[in-house]
Parts: C-alpha cells; sequence; structure tokens
C-alpha cells in the first residue's frame, strides 16, 4: 500500500511539473515576459546555496572557520573565468574536500 501511495503520489507530481512545459505553447509569451522568466533561475540559485554555505546546522551565520565560504569562493573565481558548469563544482568541491581533510 505504501508503494502504491508513493508511485502516484510521483506520478501525479511529475505530470502537473510536466504539463506545464509539454502542453505550454512557446509563442503564448511575449518576449519582455520571457525575459523576465529567464532570470528565474538567477533568482532562485543564491537562496538554494546561501544556507548550504553561511549557515551551520543550527541555523547560525558562520564565516570564521568555514571551509565552505572559501570552497565557495574558489568556485565562484573558477565559474567566472571557465564559464563551465562542470569545472566550476569541481573546483568548488576539490577545494572543500582540501580543506576538510588537510587543514
Amino acid at each position: 500500500m505504501i508503494w502504491t501511495t508513493l508511485v502516484l503520489a510521483g506520478l501525479v507530481t511529475f505530470f502537473t511539473r510536466f504539463s506545464m512545459i509539454a502542453l505550454l505553447k512557446k509563442d503564448y509569451f511575449s518576449p519582455r515576459v520571457k525575459i523576465v522568466l529567464s532570470y528565474i533561475p538567477s533568482a532562485v540559485f543564491p537562496a538554494i546555496i546561501f544556507p548550504a554555505v553561511f549557515l551551520n546546522s543550527t541555523g547560525q551565520l558562520v564565516f570564521l572557520d568555514n571551509p565552505k565560504v572559501l570552497a565557495a569562493l574558489a568556485a565562484v573565481l573558477v565559474g567566472y573565468l571557465t564559464e563551465s558548469v562542470i569545472a566550476t563544482i569541481l573546483s568548488g568541491l576539490g577545494v572543500l574536500w582540501l580543506l576538510i581533510f588537510f587543514i
């Protein structure tokens, strides 16, 4: 019963989200709306990343002795210089792992 409920909930969630992508016509939006909607990922991404980098498990801001801050700065620098998502992720993870394991 639990697996049936999980599968049905997953299918309902998938089809409600997929329907907006598949059924919505690209010509429906004006060029102005398309430009505004193109900024949504840039606005949402910092809201997702900020808590993971700057907040500890109790919800307090941590800047000093936080290896995630240096790793995020390194990733931002690599991302700016290379414009490669893979290089940005790998550099951020690499710096974080080096800081955690060797310092």
